[in-house]
């Protein structure tokens, strides 16, 4: 590649743009080199938790469900459109970064990728 920009995460040199972000194939990161460059340490924008549409997330907000999602073990189903109150940001290490209650199925954990914020 003539740019020769690697991935910051993981160092993957086959990278491509798409728009105004690039994308790493191997971890899935998607960056701006141009915010990248002006805030070098990468450690304040590790701790930020996004939703679906690029909104930011913070404990005690209200988020609604935006996929039908498969409760692991059970044969319940969290139903897109269900409306989640008071989330809890956890550092989930397997990306599941939200810990709440969902009324009928109990306590449990979410991508923040599924959600977004009402």
């Amino acid at each position: 590649m003539d740019t020769e920009l690697k991935c910051p995460e993981c160092g993957c040199e086959h990278v491509w743009q798409d728009g105004a972000l690039w994308n790493c194939p191997e971890c899935g990161l998607e960056w701006n080199p141009e915010t990248a460059a002006e805030g070098s340490d990468t450690g304040a924008a590790d701790d930020v938790v996004r939703d679906a549409g690029g909104n930011v997330l913070e404990d005690g907000c209200s988020v609604i469900v935006t996929k039908d999602l498969k409760v692991k073990g059970s044969s319940l189903v969290v139903k897109a459109g269900t409306r989640v109150k008071n989330i809890r940001l956890t550092d989930g290490h397997d990306g599941h970064n939200i810990a709440c209650k969902i009324s009928g199925i109990g306590a449990m954990n979410l991508k923040s990728e599924f959600v977004r914020k009402a």
